[in-house]
């Protein structure tokens, strides 16, 4: 009997520590994906958290996933669209936060259109907004989109089309030469 309640501590303990090793490694990708769905690093830290608190709760069934990552990923998204289905997510507060997690710095032009997409994409329901940040920002394929949010491929191509559509006309004629190439596959 002893040695079955050791062996189970033994095999909590390196759950953990697997789980810890995980976490550390993804944290950053995990931030940037959740600050591109709501473009609110403060909301994005609160996306990431209840991901990786339910990744904590489920991790022995998760780390036995085919492809870890994209199950991770899958949680993420899901977490990002129940949380805008909540009242409270629309309620902002006021003053610019200045901490961007890993978002390249840069200089001129790209800065202001960077902040004139990130405003248009708040103005796209969330779902499209998940369909054009995983598509375009993340660079998935149509099929991988598809798996992470539950739905066809077709779907993922017309929240793409509508989600663009969207884009376009609250950018207007924003977007200059970028116009015409956003979307076009």
């Amino acid at each position: 009997m002893g040695r079955t309640v050791r062996d189970r501590e033994e095999s909590e303990a390196e759950a953990e520590q697997s789980y810890t090793a995980y976490v550390s490694v993804r944290l950053p990708a995990l931030r940037r994906i959740a600050h591109l769905l709501c473009k609110d690093p403060h909301r994005a830290d609160d996306i990431v958290q209840t991901t990786l608190t339910k990744l904590y709760v489920h991790w022995r069934r998760a780390r036995e996933a085919d492809d870890l990552d994209r199950y991770v990923n899958t949680m993420l998204v899901r977490s990002f669209l129940n949380e805008q289905r909540l009242g409270w997510a629309r309620v902002r507060l006021s003053g610019v936060p200045h901490d961007t997690p890993n978002l390249p710095a840069t200089a001129g032009p790209d800065v202001e259109m960077r902040a004139v997409v990130h405003t248009a994409l708040s103005r796209v329901a969330p779902r499209q907004r998940a369909v054009l940040v995983l598509r375009f920002l993340c660079d998935l394929p149509v099929a991988e989109v598809a798996m992470l949010l539950g739905c066809s491929e077709g779907n993922v191509k017309s929240q793409s089309k509508r989600g663009i559509e969207r884009l376009r006309k609250v950018l207007g004629g924003q977007l200059g030469p970028l116009n015409e190439s956003v979307g076009r596959e």
